[in-house]
C-alpha cells in the first residue's frame, strides 16, 4: 500500500490487525519508529503494555504484537542470525512492512522470509534509484493501492505544500576548490559549501519569526554540525541515544524547540506533524525516494491549516544543482510546482 507521509499509513497498518485478529510482527526501521508504532497500537487499540513487544537492538520482547526493527534481523553472529532464527519460529498471522522500499537491500530482503499467513507493505513512494522497486511485489505480494499525493492533499488529510530551490553562486575559492576535487568529491564539496550558511539562516529566521517550526535536513555531518551551531538549534544524528532522540523529538512536538538539524536518520518513520518548513541543505545523489521522505516530514495536517514550505539548497553550476533535477522528478510526478529562485532573491519569495 502507498500512501503519502501523514496520511495514515500506521493506521492502515493497525485496521489490519484488527481485522486479522492474529499474532503480528511489525517491522520498522528504527526503535523511535518502533516506540512511535507502539504508542499509536496502545492509543488506538483495546491492547495493553504488555501485548505489545519491542525487539531492538535494547529489549528483546516476543508478545502477541512484536515490533522489531529490520537492522536486528540482519545482525549475524558467528555467522548465524539468531534474531531472525529467534523471530521466525514464531507462528506470526500478520507481517507488516513498514517503509517496504527497503526491502529490496540485500541487507534487509532476508526479512521477507519469515513465515506468515498475510503480509502488508507501507510505503510512502515505491521508488528505488536501483531500479529493484519490482523486487517488493516477488518478496511480499502486488500493490492494491496506491494514492496520488496531490488527491490525498485536495481531500484535505495532508498539508499543501510550497517547493522551491534556492540556487547559491559559490564563492571563487569554493568554484576553485570544486574545479580541484576528485570525480567522486565533488558533490561533497559543492553540496556543503559554507555559501549555503547564510541562506540556510535567513530561511530559518524567516520560518521562526513566523512561528513556523522548521527542520533543516542533510547528508554530511560537519556541514550539519556547522550549522547546528551557527543556528543555536540541536542536532540529532544516528550516533546520538534513542533516549536523547526521543526526548528532542517530543519537544519539538511539544513545542519548546522550534528547530531542529537532522541528519538522514529522520528520513524515514519519524513523525513530526507540527514541522512546517523544511530546508535541505544536502541530499543522496538525487535520490527520489529521499526526497519524498523529506519532504513528507512537513505534509502532516496543520492545526492552523497553514501550507507547508519545502526549500532545496543548491549550489548553482556543480552536480548539486545537476542531482537537483534528478529529485525534482518526483515532486513533477507527483503534481507538485517546483519554483527555482536565486539565493538573491530570498527577500522577495511570497
Amino acid at each position: 500500500m502507498v500512501l503519502p507521509c501523514g496520511a495514515g499509513k500506521t493506521l492502515v497498518g493497525i485496521g489490519a490487525m484488527i481485522e486479522a485478529g492474529a499474532r503480528t510482527l511489525v517491522l520498522v526501521t528504527n526503535t523511535v519508529a518502533s516506540r512511535q508504532w507502539r504508542a499509536e497500537l496502545l492509543a488506538r487499540t483495546t491492547l495493553a503494555g504488555d501485548d505489545v513487544g519491542e525487539y531492538s537492538g535494547e529489549r528483546k520482547e516476543i508478545r502477541p504484537v512484536t515490533i522489531a526493527t529490520y537492522q536486528i534481523l540482519a545482525t549475524r553472529r558467528g555467522g548465524l542470525y539468531t534474531h531472525m532464527e529467534a523471530l521466525s519460529v514464531e507462528d506470526w498471522g500478520l507481517v507488516v512492512y513498514d517503509e517496504v522500499h527497503l526491502l529490496p537491500a540485500p541487507v534487509f530482503r532476508m526479512t521477507a522470509d519469515i513465515q506468515s499467513r498475510r503480509r502488508l507493505g507501507l510505503t510512502a513512494t515505491l521508488v528505488r534509484e536501483d531500479s529493484r522497486a519490482d523486487d517488493v511485489f516477488s518478496l511480499i505480494g502486488p500493490k492494491r493501492y496506491d494514492a496520488p499525493w496531490r488527491d490525498v492533499e485536495a481531500q484535505g488529510w495532508i498539508a499543501p505544500a510550497h517547493c522551491t530551490e534556492v540556487r547559491v553562486t559559490l564563492s571563487d575559492e569554493e568554484r576553485m576548490a570544486y574545479a580541484l576535487a576528485e570525480p567522486e568529491e565533488r558533490y561533497r564539496v559543492a553540496a556543503s559549501a559554507r555559501s549555503k550558511v547564510a541562506v540556510v539562516e535567513s530561511l530559518c529566521a524567516e520560518a521562526l519569526a513566523d512561528g513556523q517550526p522548521t527542520l533543516v535536513i542533510g547528508q554530511y555531518l560537519d556541514q550539519l554540525e556547522l550549522l547546528a551551531g551557527r543556528l543555536g538549534a540541536p542536532l540529532i544524528t544516528g550516533k546520538m541515544r534513542n533516549a536523547e532522540r526521543e526526548r528532542l523529538f517530543s519537544a519539538f512536538r511539544q513545542g519548546d524547540v522550534p528547530l531542529l538539524v537532522v541528519s538522514k536518520v529522520a528520513n524515514f518513520s519519524i513523525d513530526l506533524p507540527e514541522a512546517s518548513v523544511a530546508v535541505q541543505v544536502s541530499g543522496a545523489f538525487g535520490s527520489r525516494q529521499e526526497e519524498a521522505q523529506r519532504l513528507g516530514r512537513i505534509l502532516r495536517p496543520k492545526t492552523d491549516g497553514r501550507q507547508a514550505h519545502f526549500y532545496a539548497v543548491v549550489a548553482r553550476d556543480t552536480n548539486d544543482q545537476e542531482f537537483a533535477i534528478r529529485r525534482q522528478r518526483f515532486l513533477a510526478e507527483q503534481g507538485y510546482a517546483y519554483r527555482i529562485v536565486d539565493a538573491k532573491d530570498l527577500a522577495r519569495l511570497d
